[in-house]
């Protein structure tokens, strides 16, 4: 039987407010990329040089810790992981969940969140921290979420 995750990182709540509407939409299990060390507001202020999110994403090697494990994630056939596009690409905890599972031959489809950016980069380098998924086109899911992952996932 296949098994649809969708996993996500939501440091505003609003890719969280789409994943749930996608999981409830095609009937996917959610999991909560969520950082072993909560973000605070002023870790979140992208217009801080110094800020917490600022480091992280000025440093491609870093990769910050995620709370719990997704549990039995061979159960899974097809993972949509979302997130907020960061400095045109995925935050780094999302690197953090790609490369602590063996993702080979499951199918990945990328939906972000964006106040401007498009998705395209952030495709590119989710592509090089899995090659061997099975990876589908991403899309931005600022609106109409549950419809594009109906017609998506195939549900």
């Amino acid at each position: 039987m296949k098994k649809t995750l969708i996993a996500y990182f939501s440091a505003s709540g609003v890719t969280a407010g789409a994943a749930k509407e996608m999981a409830g939409a095609i009937g996917a299990d959610l999991y909560e990329i969520c950082p072993a060390k909560p973000y605070t507001d002023a870790d979140l202020d992208w217009r801080d040089k110094k800020s917490r999110s600022t480091a992280e994403m000025n440093d491609p090697a870093c990769r910050p810790a995620i709370a719990s494990p997704v549990p039995d994630m061979g159960q899974y056939d097809t993972v949509m992981v979302g997130f907020p596009i960061w400095w045109y690409v995925e935050p780094r905890i999302v690197d953090t969940f790609l490369e602590s599972y063996d993702f080979s031959g499951k199918t990945l489809i990328p939906f972000a969140t964006s106040g401007g950016s498009g998705i395209g980069r952030a495709e590119q380098s989710l592509r090089e921290h899995c090659p061997k998924a099975n990876w589908k086109p991403g899309k931005l899911v600022n609106s109409g979420a549950a419809d594009w992952a109906k017609r998506t996932a195939g549900a």
